[in-house]
């Protein structure tokens, strides 16, 4: 039997991943039954759980990836401008709607939670990282915990996923973006 080369493989992934992507974005997570993640990658259950352990392995594997991609932005650049990516490409991260769908699993399913909580991981240390630096060099508020901002910044952000899944991007969230930004700011 003919052995599966290492970038098959890894393209077979990406093909799974960016179809429940948008599987999850259009129907959520309950909605993102099976047959619909077939017909969203192209790809039978076999092929599909051969790489995911079930449909939480793979929403799990969305959200660290995300996470990733967003830790790289917040330590080079901040948790605003992970926020301010998401406004400018809200269809990258419409899948995280089902963010609002899933708070039901996270507060009753703590097996669920925690691997959640370890994907997030990455991106929290990056903030806290960036925040420490940048109140390390005077430009954030020395009056508040680092702990009190990122909690603010998590809830701005978790606010920012509603909106987006919602379909609301557009209601003058830069200039929220702004403000929040201001507001964490060191004052003169």
């Amino acid at each position: 039997m003919p052995k599966v080369s290492d970038d098959h493989l890894a393209a077979r992934r990406s093909q799974i991943l960016d179809g429940a992507r948008r599987c999850f974005a259009e129907f959520g997570y309950e909605g993102a039954t099976v047959r619909r993640l077939e017909e969203a990658t192209g790809l039978s259950r076999g092929a599909i759980f051969h790489h995911f352990r079930d449909k939480d392995a793979l929403f799990l594997a969305l959200a660290q990836e995300d996470a990733g991609r967003m830790a790289e932005v917040a330590a080079t650049q901040g948790l605003i401008q992970v926020m301010r990516d998401m406004l400018a490409r809200p269809e990258d991260f419409d899948w995280l709607g089902t963010r609002l769908e899933i708070a039901r699993r996270l507060r009753n399913d703590p097996e669920f939670r925690a691997n959640w909580e370890e994907r997030s991981t990455e991106l929290t240390a990056a903030t806290v990282a960036r925040l420490e630096r940048r109140k390390a060099a005077g430009a954030l508020r020395e009056d508040v915990p680092t702990e009190v901002i990122l909690g603010y910044l998590d809830l701005v952000l978790d606010g920012l996923i509603a909106r987006i899944a919602s379909g609301h991007a557009n209601d003058n969230l830069e200039a929220v973006l702004d403000l929040v930004e201001a507001s964490v700011r060191r004052r003169e």
